[in-house]
């Protein structure tokens, strides 16, 4: 099985959106649970609502794979899971090294969904001597000072950092250093890298403060939506009788 040092997605050769590219994940996690329900073929509109898309953006991002299905039947299920994994990659194996063995990249290292995935966890890295040697999902953690090492023997391209922010960019220098082209940053800071290197940023807390936005803006319409209908009310209420009725006029 190829090494993911030799065999790189074709997705930027083929002229495929970088927005179509983020989706893709999503179109392959709801195809993926269709196959596991031996469902053979799925329409755009069912594939979409369970991809949380369009439909019409559903049909235009598989353009770009040249999958366009059959009119009245739909897609084969297990012909785009195929496609789309290969389009992105997952049809090889892809080794990967977690630096930082803390809370979360313990957690990270005893995902189960790696392996289904096509990553394979070849290393556990941490800066702790005291970490040396002991197994985290049943890999035994390694020292820094062997991280070049590491990555060499197992042609490692993919790196996630779960470092303290403080570390971060001296672990992502040598990581691009000793020839690691993609990172997985969960650390919360910025990193510097060179053109040719790509960076995708996890921050949970920046996630969470979205959702804090959201929920602010949510209560702040439904608070203008009740004092609306207060002043409707009282609008409705204003010149009327004890009795609820608009008094007669008096003659002169």
């Amino acid at each position: 099985m190829a090494t993911g040092r030799t065999h790189r997605p074709a997705t930027r050769s083929r002229g495929i959106p970088e927005a179509t590219v983020a989706r893709l994940p999503l179109y392959l996690r709801a195809l993926t649970a269709l196959s596991e329900r031996s469902v053979p073929t799925v329409s755009s509109e069912e594939l979409a609502a369970a991809a949380g898309v369009n439909s019409a953006k559903l049909r235009k991002d598989f353009s770009y794979l040249g999958s366009y299905g059959t009119r009245g039947v739909g897609y084969d299920v297990e012909y785009l899971v195929y496609q789309i994994s290969r389009e992105l990659g997952l049809t090889q194996d892809w080794p990967v090294v977690i630096v930082g063995i803390g809370n979360l990249g313990a957690a990270l290292a005893n995902y189960g969904g790696f392996a289904s995935r096509g990553f394979r966890v070849a290393a556990l890295i941490d800066a702790d001597p005291a970490m040396a040697g002991k197994p985290v999902a049943g890999i035994p953690v390694q020292h820094t000072d062997e991280l070049e090492k590491i990555i060499d023997e197992n042609g490692v391209s993919i790196g996630v950092i779960a470092t303290p922010a403080g570390a971060a960019q001296q672990v992502c220098d040598r990581l691009v250093a000793a020839g690691v082209t993609s990172i997985l940053n969960f650390a919360p800071t910025v990193l510097s890298v060179p053109d040719g290197v790509d960076v995708r940023k996890v921050d949970l807390s920046i996630e969470l403060q979205i959702l804090a936005f959201h929920e602010q803006r949510k209560a702040g319409e439904e608070a203008e939506a009740q004092a609306g209908a207060v002043e409707r009310a009282a609008q409705e209420n204003n010149g009327k009788g004890p009795d609820g009725d608009v008094p007669a006029v008096m003659p002169a």
